[in-house]
């Protein structure tokens, strides 16, 4: 069983632990849907000694409790509070996917306390001016968020049906994406490591319900509670330029306006590329240059 805390809701907030207790503490924030356990394979986490992974269920995930009507930016006040309860002082984020937002939340409202922000494969805003939002994105996604904003009854209905059928089954889930998936992504999903951690990040992360994944989409559709253009911590901004989950054009718009943003590219890579950009993009967050402030 996973460790947890209280928040000041009344809501349990489950979280885990890797790697060194004493190393740099770098907070770990998973996709959509996913838990504690779908973010960084246990072979990359091996190969940084120096290094304290914390890992937590976003509401409605796993063994966290879920929080109707959460917003993007609740994120930084539950890293905030677990930070706190853990005895940590300054320490980087990384978010992935649809951790990638929580994660730029956490860089917008807790400037004092995260020193830097790896955003892997994030998707921008959705009321954006200069981004057709859209545009380049999978079939299947397109469908579940045009769904999510003209008929969120029916959008939650279906969701839970497709918990379920992922809950018995969670290689269902990668074969209802084949349409968003390139080659690359067949390639590093067919990885042992990295299939095994998705299928249990799968099934752990909609083990109780459908919650976190139906709220997590309704957050992303919606005002996130907080200006990506007011960020101030250094950001690393990752992505691929083939990318259909989080079309490249997402990454464009966040890098004009993110004002310390890093924009990495990688022209070749598709979604889960993401995954093996992870040693550079670690190595990049755990290094202390003075201009962190």
């Amino acid at each position: 069983m996973p460790s947890g805390i209280r928040m000041r809701d009344g809501r349990r907030l489950a979280f885990e632990e890797w790697g060194d207790p004493g190393g740099t503490p770098v907070v770990l924030l998973h996709g959509t849907p996913g838990c504690r356990h779908g973010v960084v394979p246990q072979e990359v986490i091996a190969a940084r000694p120096g290094v304290r992974f914390i890992a937590y269920d976003r509401a409605g995930y796993g063994d966290s409790d879920r929080g109707p009507g959460r917003r993007v930016a609740q994120a930084a006040r539950d890293v905030a509070t677990l930070a706190d309860a853990l005895g940590l002082g300054r320490f980087a984020v990384l978010g992935r996917s649809g951790g990638a937002p929580h994660a730029l939340a956490c860089a917008a409202l807790l400037p004092t306390r995260v020193r830097r922000v790896a955003a892997m494969a994030s998707l921008a805003p959705p009321t954006t001016e200069g981004l057709n939002w859209f545009e380049g994105m999978a079939a299947s996604n397109v469908d579940e968020y045009t769904r999510a904003l003209t008929d969120p009854v029916d959008f939650a209905d279906r969701l839970a049906s497709r918990a379920a059928a992922v809950r018995a089954d969670p290689a269902q889930l990668l074969a209802s994406i084949r349409d968003g998936l390139t080659d690359s992504d067949r390639r590093i999903i067919a990885t042992p490591a990295v299939s095994d951690m998705l299928l249990r990040n799968y099934r752990e992360s909609l083990r109780t319900s459908a919650y976190g994944w139906i709220d997590d989409n309704l957050a992303l559709l919606s005002h996130w509670g907080f200006d990506p253009a007011r960020i101030t911590r250094p950001v690393l901004l990752w992505h691929g330029a083939l990318d259909t989950f989080s079309p490249v054009g997402h990454f464009e718009w966040l890098a004009r306006q993110i004002p310390r943003a890093r924009p990495v590219l990688d022209p070749d890579g598709g979604h889960f590329a993401a995954l093996e950009a992870l040693p550079d993009v670690l190595d990049w967050l755990c290094a202390t240059p003075r201009t962190d402030g």
